[in-house]
């Protein structure tokens, strides 16, 4: 582990089929002290078998050290670790022959909030961004980090109203942020939920799931 490059030696943790035999792929991004095992479990919710998962694991559980809505310096060389590290984890399904466009970016908490990131610094067609409980990085929305064009692609951000890490603004400028450039953005506020995912999610996010491929 290099010391500007945090995340250089991550592993990546699979579930579904090899990348190589499947037409669509999921890229899951776990959160803070959590495991790419944890996420992966999410792959249960979904209907579908077919679907080849990638996740990705932090140096030490954790993507970057301080809160999301730190100054984005502050969490420097993490974060473009871990972002590059995401890109990493695309690669190996899009150099397994899988469509970027058939690729789903998935994450939670911390985790949502690198998938956000990482979408929106590259915009473009995906076959799914979904963030549960999660939003862009930066003690500020620096609009001008983001460009592309996701051309249609399907997203969904999730949040409770009184999530103690996620400030139900941030959640909103993300939402405008990913429309903005051109998603087709599904936001769900929860009142008065705890810190999660919830089965609306799972069912909303479901179906983009299924929609992956046609």
């Amino acid at each position: 582990m290099a010391a500007n490059d945090p995340h250089a030696d991550a592993a990546f943790a699979t579930a579904g089929p090899d990348p190589a035999d499947a037409d669509v792929g999921a890229v899951l991004i776990h959160g803070r002290g959590a495991t790419p095992e944890s996420v992966l479990g999410l792959a249960d919710e979904f209907e579908r078998d077919d679907v080849a998962y990638v996740a990705p694991g932090a140096t030490n559980r954790t993507w970057y050290p301080n809160p999301f809505t730190a100054p984005t310096e502050a969490n420097q060389p993490h974060l473009d670790s871990a972002l590059a590290t995401v890109k990493r984890a695309v690669g190996t399904l899009t150099d397994a022959g899988i469509e970027r466009e058939n690729v789903l970016l998935l994450g939670f908490s911390q985790g949502a909030c690198l998938t956000t990131e990482y979408a929106a610094r590259n915009a473009r067609r995906y076959g799914g961004v979904v963030a549960f409980s999660g939003g862009l990085i930066g003690e500020t929305v620096e609009r001008e980090r983001y460009g592309g064009d996701f051309d249609g692609t399907p997203a969904f951000v999730g949040c409770s109203d009184s999530d103690p890490h996620i400030p139900e603004a941030r959640v909103h400028e993300t939402t405008d942020v990913l429309t903005d450039l051109g998603a087709d953005v599904d936001e769900r506020i929860y009142p008065d939920a705890p810190h999660g995912i919830f089965a609306d999610e799972v069912e909303a996010v479901n179906d983009i799931v299924n929609g992956l491929g046609e």
